[in-house]
């Protein structure tokens, strides 16, 4: 991605956060993402958005799909179901739990029957917390989250949640269940990554 495609982004996503997330803490955690490498980083090693400022990208697109698909569930009404600020927190926070994780490291790729060094994104998790449990977390850390809130951004993988592959938990369905907010933002990070963003199955 374009160096100026990220600074764009990260301009668009400051502003959605700032115009609505007003919270106690709010600018404490925005200024920590600043931080880090949060505006820069890959959304993944090697499938959706996994190029330099895919993260930030990737929680761009969740917000816009979580809003349309919020829209169309609830019309009139979405301002009697759900915050603004709440929309943003989920969608624009799901993933900090990938903050610091990506590193170019190199390995030898053949070209032209030639061994040349390729980078190429590795992953490496100083806080194995889990994923959406540690965003949850990380969150925690500089402001209050509710409780659909937290739900939501702690079951945003849905099945593919590694808690949940074994089938012998009860906890997803139990959430999307008793939390539409849950099953609505599951369906806009799917969207988000395999409908809006570049698929790398290589």
């Amino acid at each position: 991605m374009e160096e100026t495609v990220i600074n764009q982004n990260k301009e668009e996503f400051i502003k959605i956060f700032n115009e609505n997330i007003k919270r106690e803490g709010a600018q404490e955690l925005l200024e920590w993402l600043k931080k880090t490498d949060f505006f820069i980083a890959p959304a993944s090693t090697k499938f959706h958005s996994a190029v330099a400022g895919g993260l930030c990208f990737h929680s761009l697109q969740t917000y816009k799909r979580f809003k349309q698909n919020l829209e169309n569930e609830y019309g009139d009404e979405l301002n009697n179901k759900v915050s603004n600020e709440t929309i943003a927190i989920i969608a624009l926070l799901h993933d900090v739990c990938k903050t610091d994780c990506y590193k170019i490291d190199y390995r030898n790729v053949k070209v032209n029957n030639e061994w040349t060094k390729q980078p190429y994104y590795s992953f490496n998790d100083s806080l194995p917390y889990g994923h959406g449990e540690k965003s949850v977390y990380m969150i925690s850390g500089f402001m209050k989250l509710t409780r659909e809130e937290a739900l939501a951004i702690n079951w945003h993988m849905g099945g593919f949640d590694s808690r949940v592959l074994g089938g012998s938990s009860y906890s997803l369905s139990a959430a999307f269940s008793q939390h539409p907010l849950c099953v609505l933002f599951h369906i806009a990070d799917i969207q988000a990554s395999y409908l809006d963003e570049e698929i790398n199955n290589k």
